[in-house]
């Protein structure tokens, strides 16, 4: 990893909605869509309106989140860049991790590894058509990593790159958008006390230093607003037929039967 690739930046877009192409995911999606539709020919448009971000489907990223991993377990915690960075803001690499460290992604998938892993007091079975004798590759988040670089504004073009690889936008992109968000709302909600212990790992993984939220644009900032504006709205209850927006979906509905 280059030294210039920690300069750049990555401009933040909004969040996507998910948007699934078949299976046990789409059935009260499907349901809701058709009574939209319905809904739109009776008041005579006989059109949906269209959504307000655009659509992400699980389907395509996940293979791309799979290649991330792979990436970041058989290549990047063994590059001397990426190990700056992790020593840097004070997170450990897989291959670091006490007493069984994870080297790459072929496993095998210990049984307690350290704060990123996914671990199941019982063993899974493997891939239908594997050996016995061949583990299952490992399986480990990324989460962790995404959220120390975004708190101590690491989370640039170059670094990014550097620990998830050519597929990162479309891989760790929509966690990424994720996390930042989820920043945004908890230094609004909590102070910074508070705010550092929610990130610390471990006495021995804490956060070094926080810094702002880095390279906001303006798209983010108001996408942000708007998904507070529907929490406060949870905590009064204001969902479902109490939502704010409600009302206004309502008369327009009313409106357009009327014409």
């Amino acid at each position: 990893m280059s030294s210039h690739q920690f300069h750049s930046y990555f401009p933040s877009t909004g969040y996507p909605s998910v948007q699934t192409r078949g299976g046990p995911f789409t059935g009260a999606a499907a349901a809701t869509s058709s009574a939209s539709a319905s809904e739109g020919s009776a008041s005579g448009s006989g059109q949906q309106n269209p959504p307000s971000t655009p659509q992400f489907d699980i389907f395509e990223w996940h293979p791309a989140y799979q290649s991330c991993q792979r990436y970041f377990l058989d290549h990047a915690q063994h590059d001397a860049g990426v190990q700056a960075v992790a020593a840097l803001v004070n997170i450990c690499l897989p291959f670091q991790w006490s007493p069984q460290p994870v080297m790459s992604s072929t496993g095998p998938i210990p049984h307690s590894a350290g704060p990123a892993s996914y671990n199941l007091p019982y063993p899974r079975p493997g891939p239908v058509g594997n050996s016995r004798n061949q583990a299952p590759p490992a399986w480990v988040s990324l989460v962790p990593y995404i959220r120390r670089l975004i708190i101590t504004g690491m989370d640039r073009e170059g670094v990014m790159h550097g620990f998830f690889g050519d597929d990162w936008r479309k891989g760790v992109g929509p966690v990424h958008e994720c996390e930042r968000r989820n920043y945004l709302f908890a230094a609004k909600s909590v102070g910074w006390a508070k705010v550092k212990y929610q990130y610390d790992m471990s006495p021995h993984e804490s956060v070094p230093f926080l810094k702002p939220l880095q390279d906001v644009q303006l798209a983010e900032i108001e996408g942000a607003e708007k998904t507070w504006s529907q929490w406060l709205a949870m905590e009064d209850w204001m969902v479902g037929p109490r939502a704010p927006d409600a009302d206004d979906h309502s008369h327009e509905a009313s409106r357009s039967r009327e014409t």
